[in-house]
């Protein structure tokens, strides 16, 4: 039997998501010249929806981008010469502008890390901000989240679970104990 506890449900996610909007909004003093670039795959479907958010309160669409990081990741066993990254979809510049990166759990950092060289490869920020769902500490690389929905203390042996309904038909987070 796998123990699993509820640590977030679809209200508190979506509490979370509108907290994190308000802050993006009052850390940057407005949307202006932000983007808001979604981590593959759940990373994605979050920055959707601080993106919805932020619309609903500010009446402005900001741009929002897909960033696939699979060619990044140093856990790579065979990176090949010839690797093209397919997936990535950014708006059309990020040179200049205030880059908002959106993944659903911040664990080790080298996510981050591999997005950090995706993006910086498409251009150059002006700056890059972090928001997480769910920060569960245990880092490798010294990363910090910007935006944080939940902090969580972990322990190494316990795995998050992040189930969002574009993805799994419903929006849940859960820790559950490695077994």
């Amino acid at each position: 039997m796998i123990n699993k506890s509820v640590i977030m449900d679809e209200a508190a996610i979506r509490r979370a998501l509108t907290r994190i909007a308000h802050e993006i909004i009052e850390r940057n003093k407005g949307v202006e010249d932000c983007i808001v670039v979604g981590i593959k795959t759940r990373g994605i479907y979050l920055a959707e929806r601080l993106v919805e958010r932020i619309e609903l309160i500010e009446n402005v669409r900001v741009p929002v981008g897909q960033l696939d990081i699979t060619f990044y990741r140093d856990d790579l066993q065979h990176k090949s010469e010839d690797a093209v990254l397919h997936g990535s979809q950014l708006p059309d510049e990020i040179t200049g502008k205030t880059v908002i990166l959106v993944d659903d759990v911040l664990f080790t950092g080298r996510t981050v890390r591999a997005a950090l060289d995706a993006l910086i490869d498409n251009g150059r920020p002006r700056m890059i901000q972090l928001a997480v769902l769910v920060d569960r500490g245990h880092r490798e690389l010294p990363i910090r989240p910007d935006f944080v929905g939940k902090n969580v203390p972990t322990s190494r042996s316990e795995i998050i679970d992040v189930q969002l309904a574009e993805v799994d038909a419903m929006d849940m987070v859960t820790i559950r104990q490695l077994i």
